[in-house]
């Protein structure tokens, strides 16, 4: 399985080399994690979370992993203990998303060599989590971190690392933060709501991927 990172630089669309977006499926249930994992890959997905508040999260990233080529980034979301890193681990994900920004369990899931996102909603709180060995920082909720917010925030983070704007995203609101310095974007109840059907959310993946088409083809 591959990084965070690396999986954002896959070739993942016939139109783009890359996209740097992860599709987060909050409420999903594990008898339909799989279809739906494979709908989104076919979209250019690489990177998927299973939100740890929704049922049977662990075994539906068991079944993700065991699913999915290995091209992919697989893991949860909401993680709060470190206890949860373990499961998470141990179920084959490889990608530790939190809410908030804990070095306890930042430290947790690198020494398991995983990757992490933490949630920061100011500069000194994503400079704490990068101190702490965060892959990239979680812009979380995005209203939070505008466009505005991102670009002063730019002016002095390291350029290398990944800022993910997360929460209430729309296709439309993707270029505003891209030109002001946004690497990819977490994608939730825009794209996935549980109960939805698989139509629903495959047209809204494809309205996502050709939003960010648009943006790096310009």
């Amino acid at each position: 399985m591959l990084s965070l990172k690396h999986a954002f630089t896959q070739v993942s669309t016939p139109a783009s080399k890359s996209l740097p977006l992860i599709a987060i499926l909050r409420g999903i249930q594990h008898h339909e994690v799989v279809e739906f994992g494979l709908a989104l890959y076919a979209q250019g997905f690489r990177c998927i979370e299973v939100p740890l508040n929704s049922p049977n999260a662990i075994e539906s990233i068991r079944l993700l992993v065991e699913a999915l080529p290995a091209d992919c980034c697989l893991g949860a979301g909401t993680v709060m203990t470190t206890n949860q890193v373990e499961q998470v681990y141990a179920a084959g994900g490889r990608l530790i998303v939190m809410p908030h920004s804990d070095s306890k369990i930042i430290h947790a899931a690198k020494r398991l060599d995983m990757s992490c996102a933490p949630g920061v909603a100011t500069l000194t709180e994503a400079f704490a989590a990068l101190e702490a060995g965060a892959d990239a920082i979680k812009c979380f909720p995005s209203e939070s971190v505008p466009p505005s917010v991102l670009k002063a925030w730019r002016s002095v983070l390291p350029s290398e690392v990944l800022c993910l704007p997360v929460g209430g995203v729309t296709p439309d609101a993707m270029a505003g933060y891209v030109k002001a310095g946004a690497s990819g974007f977490g994608l939730g109840s825009n794209l996935y709501r549980a109960g939805d059907a698989l139509a629903v959310v495959v047209q809204r993946a494809q309205d996502y991927v050709d939003a960010w088409d648009h943006i790096t083809l310009a």
